[in-house]
């Protein structure tokens, strides 16, 4: 089937009380696998790419990738630009035909995160393209303070301001989370997640994933989480899977060349 829009996903994960995987991609495989599980579990899924690999796959690949793999099963499935850092960086995905798109200004003040937010939802929506938004910031696991130091995270007064200052289809929040590989477990601020949820209509975005426990995880979406991003944990499978399929083959060839 076709691309579906995010927006429609998220809101029948919404009201059926589930959440969607967006899976962070930077390959045909990772991309095709994706969707080969969606497909399999009969359940919604986001591809989704960061710009920063963009050097190793185009945008406009991963598009096309998508749309045409996407084409060929049942289940619906968004397609998203993930953490665009400056407005033509969030244009850029738009020309290469990504209809949803993420503008990240959390590490600008309020304001200006605001301003930046509305510029970009002007013209994206104008486009037909949904937009997500970030409020608070979502730091890096390696580093603890991110994710234990509740100056980092979302306030839930500004969400209703923000939200309609903007426009902005989507809001990625911060209550503990923290991208990449953690090093320590985390855990997610729920009674912010609750205020937040009952300050805002929008769907709300849990970034960093990956290595959350399954408790958390399963209570965050029952709390208003409809999006969860998942990278780390995906492509430390992935590379798992691929030495361990190197090594099994370097073993018969190593066993092939010694019975000849």
């Amino acid at each position: 089937m076709p691309l579906e829009r995010i927006s429609v996903i998220l809101k029948e994960a919404d009201l059926k009380g589930y959440g969607v995987a967006a899976f962070n991609v930077f390959n045909y495989e990772t991309i095709a696998w994706a969707l080969e599980v969606a497909e399999e579990e009969k359940i919604p899924v986001i591809i989704q790419f960061y710009p920063g690999f963009n050097d190793f796959i185009s945008m406009g690949t991963v598009v096309a990738i998508t749309r045409e793999i996407a084409s060929k099963i049942s289940v619906p499935i968004g397609l998203h630009l993930d953490h665009s850092k400056s407005f033509e960086q969030a244009m850029a995905g738009i020309r290469y035909g990504f209809p949803s798109i993420m503008i990240d200004g959390s590490t600008l003040d309020f304001n200006e995160n605001i301003r930046l937010t509305r510029e970009v939802v002007k013209v994206a929506h104008l486009l037909g393209v949904e937009v997500e938004a970030e409020l608070g910031y979502v730091g890096r696991g390696i580093e603890i303070d991110y994710f234990t130091n509740p100056e980092y995270y979302t306030d839930p007064d500004l969400c209703e301001d923000f939200v309609n200052e903007t426009g902005v289809d989507a809001l990625a929040i911060s209550i503990g989370n923290a991208h990449g590989q953690y090093i320590a477990t985390p855990k997610l601020d729920f009674a912010r997640l609750e205020k937040i949820n009952q300050r805002v209509t929008i769907p709300l975005v849990l970034h960093g994933g990956s290595d959350i426990p399954d408790e958390q995880i399963r209570k965050a979406i029952e709390l208003g989480i409809n999006k969860v991003n998942i990278a780390t944990e995906y492509d430390r499978t992935f590379y798992q899977t691929v030495k361990n399929l190197m090594k099994q083959a370097a073993m018969r060839s190593k066993f092939f060349n010694n019975t000849i």
